[in-house]
């Protein structure tokens, strides 16, 4: 999905408004009527200019329901609102190159307000679903399966939470620098996605490190869940770093014995098929996990709860029952909102 920042700096107070009543209504209403459009942004005179304005630039689109006409946010309208508060807080101030694209995601290179670079990494949960599930259309309905943006939302909030607490307690993966609806600012890495890399000097040491890496998260109460070369870099000094913690579950998960044996057979897996290691060394849950530390329960500590997490995984699990590597691998060689 192509990301265009350009028509933020176009946007009047108004429209942004308006898209931001949409986003609030769109909380209890699958589609939002225009009436309530009008209350939520205190614009009643000129609102149909408005709107017509933002149908025109694609962030919203107007939609029939059995009762009325009304209107209904579109994920470019989502990373309208997101850029805006995200660029008040001087962590986008420019968007570059679109340098990944997942499944579930998209990834630019931006730039802060400090002049340094950063990565913008958009989730959008849904966009593979929508090709296997393109009749069903209930998920927006009450009661039942949340929207895709509120998922993404969700996912966004987990893997910056998640990033962070990693980061602090010096795991290597990038810095967190901010988060907004379903976007996250991360530090820009100077490595290459293990996928890419078709030679090591010393793959043993490597294979030890990332087997040392699962064993470590297992000890600090977490599995990766998606622990594999898609998700790994390299740095030039052949030091791995780990990214992308949407899949991430605490070890006193029910699965948490399979998603750990699945991280250590991806790794076991790709060295022998691209390196032609195999070592019959590797670690087993059972005896190589013993907990030593819970940071799983300092990130339901931080804002991203065990009922979020429960939503997410049943959302996901409901929704993409094929499972695969998401290349959505970078190189460079309750909601916070900020409403106007």
């Amino acid at each position: 999905m192509k990301l265009d920042p350009k028509g933020l700096r176009y946007m009047s107070a108004e429209e942004f408004r308006v898209l931001t009543a949409i986003e609030v209504g769109s909380r209890n209403h699958d589609v939002v009527p225009e009436s309530l459009v009008a209350d939520l942004s205190r614009l009643h005179g000129g609102i149909n200019k408005f709107i017509s304005d933002l149908i025109r630039r694609k962030l919203i689109v107007s939609e029939k329901s059995t009762k009325y006409t009304g209107y209904r946010l579109v994920y470019s309208g989502y990373d309208h609102l997101a850029l805006k508060t995200l660029s008040k807080r001087g962590n986008v101030v420019s968007v570059g190159n679109q340098i990944g694209v997942g499944k579930e995601s998209d990834i630019f290179v931006v730039g802060r307000e400090d002049g340094s670079e950063a990565v913008l990494k958009l989730h959008r949960l849904g966009r593979q679903s929508f090709r296997n599930v393109k009749q069903k259309r209930d998920y927006f309905r009450p009661n039942q399966s949340p929207s895709w943006m509120y998922m993404s939302r969700l996912s966004a909030m987990k893997e910056y939470a998640f990033m962070k607490v990693l980061h602090e307690h010096g795991f290597p993966v990038p810095t967190p620098y901010d988060h907004n609806r379903h976007c996250v600012v991360m530090e820009m890495i100077e490595a290459f996605p293990l996928r890419q890399v078709d030679h090591v000097e010393d793959p043993g040491r490597l294979y030890s490190d990332l087997m040392d890496m699962i064993v470590r998260l297992a000890k600090h109460g977490l599995i990766h869940g998606d622990f594999n070369e898609f998700n790994i870099l390299l740095r030039a000094d052949g030091s791995p770093v780990l990214i992308d913690f949407p899949q991430m579950v605490s070890t006193s998960h029910a699965n948490a014995e399979l998603y750990f044996d699945r991280d250590v057979s991806c790794i076991r897996t790709f060295f022998k098929r691209r390196f032609g290691y195999e070592s019959m060394l590797y670690p087993k849950f059972a005896l190589n996990c013993d907990k030593e530390f819970d940071l799983d329960v300092k990130v339901a500590a931080s804002g991203f709860s065990r009922k979020d997490q429960s939503r997410l995984e049943r959302m996901m699990e409901e929704h993409q029952p094929n499972s695969g590597n998401d290349e959505e691998a970078y190189s460079s060689s309750e909601e916070e909102e900020e409403e106007e």
